[in-house]
């Protein structure tokens, strides 16, 4: 054991002593060690010691529940309490529980505030976010400046024309598709291979060992249905 550390045990007792009586409640050996570990330096074997010695030396009192014992100040020591100290105690406590509530509301709107100051903008970012929102606009009007200056602008009347048409051929191309669908699934009912061989075959033109796409005969027919 080190120097340190035997210093630190054979000051226990005293260190326990004076830390229950400030306490004033039941603690058990580990609650005790765990408190003053960090702070003195206790070990658990000094702790548990320091506990037994109180005990038996009648400075504190000793409970055993079960397989635990708790130990707490001797309350004789203290003095007798009346119901008009312990409703005054109450009421201090009550007023104390309101302050810290009142004060804990402050502070987490002290943070919601620093946290808003810290993630706003400083005064030279601003400066040259400023500036560099003066040259995007300055850049974007010289730009509506060449373009109203244009003369292929596209009339209102042309624009509404290219709509229409569009609208009309994709009107006509989804009813070409349904119908070609439709004839696909017709004639793949009585088809005696897959649709992908439907599809694609051989193609006797090309090379030996080269195989090459080919339309079907009544999907390769011209539109004989003149648009417009």
């Amino acid at each position: 054991m080190s120097k340190s550390r035997a210093e630190a045990a054979a000051g226990a007792p005293g260190i326990v002593l004076r830390y229950l009586q400030e306490q004033n409640r039941p603690y058990s050996a580990q609650d005790v060690f765990g408190n003053l570990q960090k702070e003195h330096g206790l070990g658990k074997a000094a702790v548990v010691k320091a506990l037994d010695q109180l005990a038996q030396q009648g400075k504190i009192k000793e409970k055993t529940y079960g397989k635990q014992k708790i130990y707490f100040a001797d309350q004789d020591q203290f003095e007798t309490v009346n119901d008009g100290d312990l409703h005054s105690l109450d009421d201090n406590i009550v007023a104390l529980t309101a302050k810290v509530q009142s004060l804990q509301q402050s502070c987490r709107h002290m943070e919601a505030e620093l946290k808003e100051l810290t993630s706003a903008l400083t005064t030279p970012e601003m400066q040259r976010e400023i500036q560099e929102l003066k040259e995007e606009c300055a850049r974007y009007t010289e730009r509506l400046k060449n373009i109203k200056a244009a003369t292929n602008h596209v009339t209102p009347e042309e624009k509404e024309k290219v709509y229409r048409d569009r609208q009309k051929y994709c009107k006509e191309w989804r009813k070409r598709k349904r119908m070609t669908t439709e004839l696909c699934d017709a004639i793949l009912e009585g088809y005696p291979k897959s649709k992908k061989q439907f599809f694609v075959s051989d193609s006797p033109s090309c090379s030996p060992g080269i195989s090459a796409q080919r339309t079907p005969l009544f999907l390769s027919l011209p539109h004989r249905r003149k648009l417009g």
